[in-house]
């Protein structure tokens, strides 16, 4: 891609001057960050416009599952704009309600509800709206190690640094330690004994707040931008059956590991359980249109048919959003996106980061599953210790930044958080291109050696 691109300066400097002047960025001190302008994308590559190209291995915000510039969804959203482009989300609609259909089919059994947001912090502010509904009780518990959004609400879920400076929020939150066994909490020696113990204190948890007070657990079933960290085996069959001993609502954050990151339709069916609440977003559609959502078990479902919902969006199922998502349902049963990200993680991107962490002194784990996985950085294998401080910042977080240098330089655009290297490309991406990718990301470690 680099040899076909042209360089355009002056457009790069008019998009630059547009932004500096009068974009707000979030995240960000506004002073400090110098945005890349992006000039266009096709699959699993994006390009600036000094004619710089990039495979995009964070599929921008772990959300473009379907690659940049997909035809079906363009083509599905140039359709529904020329039909229909918007309706009020109190009518009926052909685009939203098929979209329901189809995620309720691949959703368990007894999931036939689904109520559409805009993304992905609303899909979890209302999900634990419902949740207080149903149960009458106001307190959710979250881990410290997850995201949940923005809003009010969900960044009191959040377990990471963003919410201090949000603080206060949402009081009826509290935060539980989830399973790590690379970093164990609760000093365990293997994954059976993590799961026992993060159960034991997760149970201890809901005691000490009044299990009689608490409304719902919400966990990531796969924690994402928090470290990719995959549930060891019976983690999350436990916790259904605490919430289930409990009376509490188990919501699964699938917002980031929903369809299809891991090789799945939801990431829960992977680990044979079956929550009560579903949150979605980023996957449904790639964000190509903002789109986001609850699907809802019957039981929950059937309280809200004659209590009023006290909940809405204006844009809630937005037709040009959901045009893109029955989309991305063709193009995944047409392509067979599901087995193709089991096989690529299994096949190709498991074995090389592997590889990779025997050849890196750096590397002190890697874990995942799919095409969604984690480069953990060490200063000192036997210690653990990691490569940069928690929620480091400026020059401490200069091994890490030296790292997403050289990767940028070789043209791969991966993401990374606080110690942590993130592996979770389009799921469309080429086996080639990803073969390629890997290959620059174990270049660009020796950056990160050269500080052991």
């Amino acid at each position: 891609m680099t040899g076909t691109l042209t360089a355009d300066l002056t457009a790069d400097a008019a998009v630059r001057a547009d932004d500096r002047a009068h974009v707000f960025h979030s995240w960000s001190a506004q002073a400090l960050i110098d945005p890349l302008p992006v000039a266009g994308g096709q699959g699993s590559t994006f390009w600036d416009y000094a004619g710089n190209s990039y495979l995009d291995f964070s599929s921008q915000l772990v959300n473009l599952n379907l690659g940049h510039q997909h035809p079906d969804l363009v083509q599905a959203i140039q359709k529904q704009a020329g039909r229909l482009a918007t309706i009020q989300p109190s009518m009926a609609n052909d685009v939203r309600g098929e979209l329901a259909r189809r995620i309720s089919d691949v959703a368990p059994d007894g999931f036939e509800k689904v109520f559409f947001t805009n993304g992905g912090a609303d899909a979890n502010e209302n999900a634990v709206r419902m949740a207080r509904q149903f149960t009458g009780r106001r307190k959710v518990l979250s881990m410290y190690r997850s995201y949940h959004g923005n809003t009010t609400t969900a960044i009191s879920l959040t377990g990471d640094p963003r919410r201090w400076a949000n603080e206060p929020g949402d009081g009826s939150v509290a935060h539980f330690f989830g399973p790590y066994t690379y970093r164990s909490p609760f000093h365990s020696d293997s994954p059976e004994q993590e799961t026992a113990r993060a159960l034991e204190h997760l149970e201890q948890t809901i005691v000490l707040e009044g299990a009689q007070t608490i409304a719902a657990v919400i966990i990531e079933t796969v924690v994402g931008t928090n470290g990719v960290l995959v549930p060891p085996p019976g983690y999350l069959p436990g916790v259904r059956e605490l919430c289930d001993k409990y009376g509490i609502v188990y919501i699964a954050d699938e917002v980031m590991v929903g369809f299809g990151r891991i090789g799945e339709w939801f990431a829960f069916q992977a680990f044979d359980v079956v929550p009560d609440l579903v949150t979605f977003a980023k996957g449904v559609n790639s964000g190509y249109v903002p789109l986001g959502g609850v699907v809802i078990s019957d039981r929950i479902a059937e309280h809200f048919d004659t209590v009023t919902f006290p909940g809405g969006l204006t844009y809630s199922g937005h037709p040009l959003a959901c045009a893109a998502g029955v989309a991305t349902f063709e193009v995944f049963e047409r392509d067979g996106i599901l087995e193709r990200v089991r096989d690529l993680g299994q096949r190709v991107v498991e074995p090389a980061l592997h590889e990779i962490a025997r050849r890196h002194p750096s590397v002190g784990d890697v874990r995942g599953r799919g095409l969604f996985w984690a480069i953990e950085l060490v200063r000192d294998r036997e210690s653990r210790e990691p490569l940069v401080p928690f929620n480091a910042t400026g020059v401490d977080a200069a091994p890490v930044a030296a790292v997403m240098a050289a990767a940028k330089k070789g043209g791969v655009w991966p993401f990374s958080h606080f110690n942590r290297v993130h592996v979770a490309p389009p799921l469309v991406i080429e086996e080639e291109e990803l073969v390629r990718g890997l290959d620059v990301i174990d270049g660009a470690l020796h950056a990160a050696d050269e500080y052991l």
